[in-house]
């Protein structure tokens, strides 16, 4: 019985520790346009309403195709794009994903910081390092191919 009760505490925890805001492809080659999508679930009782993703400094945005069930919209610093808010109604245990373009910085990885709001009013910040309960999401460069 204890073993069976272990079991189950691990596999609650590998699904709540897996269910977070991601960004994929987790893998991508340097330098090149990309076509990234963020899936945003919402794991408790309360309907996510909008999802901010950080654009990194060395990340250049392309486009942020228009959806019929969302609506986004773009920060800018200085005429670049620094931030993607899209907006839509997530209910819980619903999944949402959003698609944008951009061209990838020649580094080594990517670290995408999100920020998911509720009806609540509540913020949870997708910004910690791996290993963190809110990792941000983190896109690996293939450099030099």
């Amino acid at each position: 019985m204890r073993k069976m009760l272990v079991g189950l505490v691990f596999v609650l925890a590998t699904v709540v520790a897996s269910a977070h805001v991601t960004v994929s492809p987790r893998e991508s080659p340097a330098g090149v346009e990309q076509r990234y999508t963020v899936r945003v679930p919402t794991e408790g009782q309360v309907s996510t309403t909008s999802v901010e993703l950080e654009v990194p400094a060395d990340v250049t945005v392309l486009d942020v195709p228009a959806g019929e069930a969302y609506k986004h919209q773009t920060r800018r610093e200085n005429g670049r794009i620094v931030a993607i808010t899209w907006t839509q109604e997530i209910k819980p245990r619903d999944v949402a994903e959003f698609v944008f373009l951009v061209r990838n910085p020649r580094s080594d990885r990517i670290t995408w910081k999100a920020h998911q709001r509720f009806a609540d009013g509540t913020v949870t910040d997708w910004v910690g390092i791996g290993g963190d309960r809110r990792p941000a999401s983190i896109t690996k460069s293939t450099v030099g191919q």
